[in-house]
This record gives C-alpha cells, structure tokens and sequence, in this order.
C-alpha cells in the first residue's frame, strides 16, 4: 500500500473526515471509469461508486493493509454491481442500442460515409465498448483490470477473489472472444 494512502487511512480512523475526502479524490475516476467499462452503464457507475464509498466509510477499520487501498475498493465496488446484476438479471441495454433495435436513428455504420478519421476512431471505440458488452460478467471483470487498469494476475486474483490461474484462464478467453467479435476492425485495416 502507498505511504500517501496508508497516511490518508490512519488520519480518518483518528477521526479526520478531511482524509477520507482525499481518498475519495484519489480514486472516484478512475474507479467510475473502470466501472463504466466493465458495465457500460453511467447511472450504474456512479451508483456503484457512491455505494462503494459509502461502504468503505463505514468498514476502514477492518482493512488489513496487506493490498493496495485501490484493489480493496474496487473489489467492493465490482462485488456490489455483481450483487445488483444477479438481483434484477436484466440484460443492461444502452439507449443507442434500444434506439437502434427500435429503428429510431439507425447508426450508420458504412466507413465510406465517414471520412474523419476522429468518426472513425469514436466508432471502433464503440464496436469495442459493444465487443467488450457481451462478454459474460466474469470475462469482462478480468479483461478491463488486465488490460485498462493495468494490474497484476495477482491485483485481480485478489480483488475477485480467486485464484491466479482461473484469472489467467478468463483473460485468455476474453480474449480470444474479443479478438473473433472485433476481426472485422483489423480485416478493414489491412483492406485499407
């Protein structure tokens, strides 16, 4: 754990609510974006986060140290959304993706018509947002934490609670799923 965090933690459990709110500076974006990549959802992000802050607030004192303060955090913050998903189980659907199924403002998704390459890049942004959508809950955990945010088998095998290989096995299948869901992306980049 950092010394700037460890420090942070100590001041608030001594009763500086100041320290908290550094915490909470520190980790609210990039814990929203990891989560906004993982469920694609704005409202459930910023939920999730506010949840997960509030938890944190009320159980500081049982963390141990021996992780990072961020792996802590975003394992109860991936747990309560998971939580949530299992209670609704309801197919989370964008608001394009409903418009688009309904045949309001179809998208149109011929390159040609599209000459910037800024339009070009925000949609293979979007055609990896959607890949990245219908990859099952456990593979879309792993593959963000990997490969957005950056930590170790050992960060992620910790924050969803289970062994290293298992994370390992659930990274190799992301990623083959995304790599046959996104082949057309490269198949357009060599035709060009």
């Amino acid at each position: 754990m950092s010394v700037e965090d460890q420090q942070l933690i100590e001041q608030f459990l001594q009763g500086d609510a100041d320290a908290f709110d550094q915490l909470i500076l520190r980790y609210q974006d990039r814990l929203f974006n990891t989560l906004l990549r993982m469920f694609n959802s704005e409202q459930d992000a910023q939920d999730a986060v506010q949840e997960a802050f509030v938890q944190v607030f009320q159980k500081l004192h049982t963390f141990q140290g021996k992780s990072q303060f961020y792996s802590w955090l975003c394992r109860i913050a991936i747990n309560n959304v998971l939580t949530q998903k299992r209670k609704r189980k309801l197919a989370t659907t964008s608001l394009e993706t409903a418009k688009e199924k309904a045949g309001i403002e179809p998208d149109d998704h011929n390159r040609e018509s599209h000459p910037s390459h800024q339009l070009e890049t925000s949609e293979n942004q979007s055609a990896i947002q959607r890949a990245l959508n219908e990859l099952a809950d456990d593979q879309r955990t792993v593959i963000v934490l990997k490969e957005i945010e950056g930590l170790k088998y050992e960060e992620i095998a910790e924050i969803i609670d289970c062994p290293v290989g298992t994370v390992r096995s659930r990274i190799h299948r992301a990623r083959s799923e995304l790599r046959q869901k996104l082949q057309f992306l490269w198949d357009d980049n060599l035709q060009q």
